[in-house]
């Protein structure tokens, strides 16, 4: 698979099929977090995995009540230093780079933005020195999900200026 056909095909899933998602399989994974650029080299992040089923049960209130993040493989929380320029955009390229890898490797994800910030922290035991950024859920998809419309790159667009 090469990376235009991973763009292209990626969906978000929230169907997951009962296989439990190995730890080196999931290790592999966020290595292409961790590869991916930030600003300054800075790599001022870093991501909660949660696997356990019993946990990832427990997540389900704490996200709005989505059901899928309780039978996914894994829930990838990331968190950032509050300091950092890009507080924002840097776990969001290192998430972007794991959802092409995870769709190269067979597996979905489900960025999960719907969620009690205070429940979250208290419960992963984020240090107050950190910031809860996203959350993405992991895992075998039990779905394919037809391609959602996206706006013509003619509206998207504007050479030059405005």
């Amino acid at each position: 698979m090469d990376v235009e056909e991973a763009i292209r095909d990626r969906r978000s899933i929230r169907k997951w099929a009962d296989k439990p998602l190995e730890r080196e399989t999931l290790e592999d994974l966020l290595d292409s977090a961790r590869l991916a650029p930030s600003g300054h080299n800075g790599q001022r992040w870093e991501i909660i995995a949660v696997t356990e089923p019993s946990r990832l049960k427990q997540l389900v209130p704490m996200c709005n009540n989505q059901r899928h993040v309780g039978e996914a493989g894994a829930f990838l929380f990331i968190i950032s230093d509050p300091d950092s320029k890009w507080i924002h955009v840097d776990p969001a390229i290192a998430l972007d780079h794991l959802t092409l890898r995870a769709h190269e490797m067979g597996l979905g994800t489900c960025w999960i933005g719907a969620f009690n910030e205070r429940r979250i922290r208290t419960f992963l035991a984020i240090p107050e020195k950190r910031i809860s950024v996203i959350g993405m859920t992991v895992g075998y998809p039990a779905e394919t999900p037809e391609p959602r419309t996206r706006r013509d790159l003619e509206d998207l667009v504007h050479w030059e200026s405005y």
